[in-house]
């Protein structure tokens, strides 16, 4: 178990250091395998192998590079945009509505984007124009994007959860699904975190022009594309048409026959742009993934999740207890690691503890997610907060990070009414069709 500990600590300290998450896990994993084997840097570079060539095989990971795919034709078919003058239509004439018009869109666009950081930097391009124009505060402004961002690995098809459910071997459909009430429950909260800043603060959200009503059924008629991919893909899901990796392929043709239909997507030099944005994105995804991989042999050689069961058995905390406790671990890494990174780190650590205690995966996958949006959006590093300050580098951070805490208390209840009601994830999957 120390050597484990000590691995942890060099993982900190490389990541700290500028080291990507990725490389940082496959040096400190295949160093900690070496010296557990004696120094056989033979076993542990056949080890590294043998686990990159078995994941890169993984059919079930093709879900990944064609969910991805999908998003990127959706963005640049300037669907985005559609789907913010559709929720800026309905509520833009209102105090604050544009950010909550914002956060629809932020939902919308996590529906066929699964990232986060995609929807985050989208949506700064699209939303914070308007709001500036309408004189909203930048913290909130900022910060709603920053927040709604965080909607795109929670709603359904979400790269973290294809992650988790690879990873705690659970049924991919069954957690797109268990998804829809958690994500449908955070838009709310975040709609009501807008409501309470403005209420307090009437100047932080002017109220926006009203739209003629020809305009809004016009802008209405327009995100058709999102709604019919979500649709397809979810239904064609929930209702065992095909599978999520089937889904992934249906998912991402569709999004890129509205690509082309938007003239998108009409010539070989846009198919290769595209095909290249999503292959970029995948590889580096991969990285972080191979190396997890690498890092969980060594923890498992190293035995600390043994000696995490017996300690969790020595406390005799309930499983709800354990449940609460490695989310107040994951929130601290959340800190310092991605998405990604905390779900392939964490989750093989303390399988064996949940198994034990028969906590419902499912559920459980989706308070994870829950806990990693925690972290996309706290500080030190907030990968979200760095995302806007990139694309926004007139905003102080301080002021971005003022913004997001009135949806990181939205994040808490949401965690809060999970764990008192797990009929919120779970709920869906009991109604047999």
């Amino acid at each position: 178990m120390t050597v484990a500990l000590v691995g942890f600590a060099c993982l900190l300290a490389l990541c700290f250091l500028g080291f990507p998450l990725g490389f940082s896990t496959l040096l400190t994993g295949l160093a900690g395998f070496a010296y557990l084997r004696g120094w056989e840097w033979h076993a542990a570079v056949t080890m590294m192998s043998q686990q990159i060539v078995d994941t890169g095989a993984n059919y079930g990971l093709s879900v990944i590079p064609l969910f991805l795919l999908m998003g990127v034709f959706i963005h640049r078919a300037n669907i985005s945009e559609d789907l913010f003058e559709a929720s800026n239509a309905l509520l833009g004439r209102y105090p604050g509505g544009l950010a909550q018009s914002t956060v629809l869109a932020c939902a919308g666009f996590a529906a066929v984007s699964g990232s986060s950081l995609a929807t985050a930097a989208t949506m700064t391009k699209v939303a914070m124009p308007h709001m500036r124009r309408y004189g909203y505060d930048d913290a909130l402004s900022s910060g709603v994007i920053a927040a709604g961002g965080t909607l795109g690995i929670m709603i359904p098809p979400s790269v973290p959860l294809v992650i988790y459910g690879l990873v705690a071997e659970q049924d991919i459909g069954k957690l797109f699904i268990a998804g829809i009430c958690p994500g449908i429950l955070l838009v709310a909260l975040y709609m009501a975190a807008v409501f309470v800043v403005v209420w307090r603060h009437p100047a932080a959200g002017p109220a926006g022009a009203a739209v003629p009503r020809p305009e809004r059924l016009r802008r209405y008629l327009n995100v058709w594309p999102v709604v019919s991919l979500f649709l397809l893909v979810l239904g064609g899901i929930y209702f065992g048409i095909f599978t999520p990796t089937e889904a992934s392929g249906i998912g991402a043709t569709g999004a890129a026959a509205f690509a082309w239909w938007r003239g998108r997507l009409r010539t070989l030099g846009q198919l290769y742009e595209m095909l290249l944005e999503a292959c970029r994105t995948t590889a580096a995804l991969f990285i972080v993934i191979f190396g997890a991989q690498v890092f969980s042999n060594f923890i498992d050689l190293s035995g600390l999740p043994n000696a995490l069961v017996d300690m969790v058995v020595g406390l005799r905390l309930s499983p709800t207890g354990t449940v609460f406790a490695i989310c107040v671990i994951c929130i601290l890494l959340g800190m310092i690691f991605e998405s990604i990174g905390i779900l392939l780190l964490i989750v093989p650590v303390f399988l064996p503890i949940l198994v034990s205690e028969d906590v419902n995966l499912i559920w459980f996958g989706i308070v994870m997610i829950v806990v990693v949006e925690l972290g996309l959006v706290t500080p030190p590093i907030g990968m979200n907060v760095f995302t806007v300050r990139a694309m926004m580098p007139d905003i102080r951070l301080s002021r971005i990070f003022s913004g997001v805490t009135p949806f990181v208390v939205a994040d808490l209840v949401a965690l809060g009414l999970l764990f008192a009601f797990p009929a919120i994830a779970v709920g869906l999957l009991s109604f047999k069709w």
